[in-house]
């Protein structure tokens, strides 16, 4: 028996840069990227689709997308603003169904079997989506409808921009055989090349291989994405699904030897973290620093904590001894992310044998409270009204 295409995907056009021309109508029809000043070794975080019609893209390095496109509106990143415009949209998905699955600010998952009785089938819902979204935010989103999730992102990329693809379940071959293989989730550049070296360079070739054949070549990974060549994903939509982890690092506009100096970017970087894992109910145990030098050499240092935190001062603490332990040299690139993690409401393991001071579970939760009220603080009057005293200066 088939399956009904009950899974959306809504993924949207260009999402920073769309944001801001949609904020500033001198913008609209002109090449717009979004992200870091081209002489601090910035990268781009979004492009407008005119400006992919000279080569730009997301990650290309600010100064190289100035050279490719001399016309650029290169603006820098407002993430306040596009989380603000992220969570108009997402509400949108929920008054649809309660099963959405965000993937970033940008795309999100959802399953609407069920929901027939109350907005129509799953192409009535992904329509109506698309148009409440135009007419509340004033931005245009790309939707796939399919049985699966995997089918139904496909789906969404292949008439970009401003799209809206179903996939019903007699289409999967005739819509995804076609198709390279590098569209496969889980495929990237080095298996892609293995691909390619075996004479397989479409979907359906590597659908018409054998499967232990392909197991044999590629192991475990062979097996999900055989599977993804047929259609064939059994994946849930998880409106519950957790980051893996979260982190900030920065490219310095010139390589930093000053250890002091670096000392209060980790800072710095630790406050943001923390204040971003709280605003989502998140803490974590597992912390890692990340350098990179001046040559491009990069290293990490990891430490996993007893207990789960998100408190700035202990995710500084552990992230200062962390870099007692990189090699002195100029650096142009520092950062820190936090891993393992979970939600706050988890309940904490305490421990059988006598804890260090300031570790306890007690103390975090009476630092915790205190930190709830500058949170208010900090969401009312701006992130730069509490501060730790070392970073008062920086911020200046």
């Amino acid at each position: 028996m088939s399956v009904a295409p009950g899974i959306i995907h809504v993924d949207m056009d260009a999402f920073f840069a769309a944001v801001e021309m949609r904020d500033e109508p001198r913008l609209r029809g002109l090449p717009v990227a979004v992200g870091g000043r081209a002489d601090s070794r910035g990268v781009i975080s979004a492009a407008s689709y005119e400006a992919r019609k000279f080569g730009v893209h997301s990650a290309q390095p600010s100064a190289r997308a100035l050279e490719l496109c001399p016309e650029l509106k290169l603006l820098a990143p407002n993430f306040d603003k596009y989380t603000a415009e992220s969570q108009r949209i997402m509400e949108i998905f929920r008054r649809y169904t309660p099963l959405v699955e965000p993937l970033s600010l940008d795309e999100a998952f959802m399953d609407v079997q069920g929901c027939e009785r109350l907005f129509g089938n799953s192409v009535e819902i992904g329509r109506s989506i698309k148009r409440d979204i135009l007419r509340e935010t004033g931005l245009i989103a790309s939707v796939g409808v399919a049985p699966s999730k995997f089918l139904a992102k496909l789906a969404s990329d292949l008439d970009k921009p401003d799209g809206f693809r179903v996939i019903e379940p007699g289409q999967i071959r005739s819509v995804i055989d076609p198709l390279p293989v590098e569209k496969i989730f889980g495929v990237g550049e080095r298996t892609a090349k293995r691909l390619h070296s075996l004479g397989v360079r479409t979907v359906g070739q590597l659908a018409a291989r054998e499967r232990d054949e392909v197991l044999r070549e590629f192991g475990a990974s062979g097996a999900w994405i055989y599977d993804l060549a047929h259609g064939v994903d059994s994946r849930r939509v998880n409106p519950r699904r957790v980051e893996k982890s979260h982190g900030m690092e920065r490219t310095f506009p010139e390589d930093i030897t000053e250890r002091e100096e670096l000392k209060l970017a980790l800072r710095e970087f630790s406050e943001e973290v923390s204040y971003d894992l709280r605003s989502r109910g998140l803490r974590g145990r597992t912390i890692t620093v990340k350098a990179r030098y001046w040559n491009f050499k990069t290293i990490t240092r990891t430490r996993t904590l007893e207990y789960p935190t998100n408190l700035g001062g202990r995710i500084y603490s552990t992230a200062r001894d962390l870099f007692e332990r990189v090699p002195a040299g100029p650096l142009r690139l520092l950062g820190i992310s936090i891993a393992n993690l979970e939600d706050v409401r988890t309940p904490t393991q305490k421990s059988l044998f006598e804890e260090e001071p300031g570790q306890e579970p007690e103390a975090d939760a009476r630092l915790g409270r205190a930190m709830a009220g500058l949170d208010s603080l900090s969401a009312k009057y701006g992130r730069r009204v509490a501060l730790p005293a070392s970073l008062v200066q920086r911020s200046r």
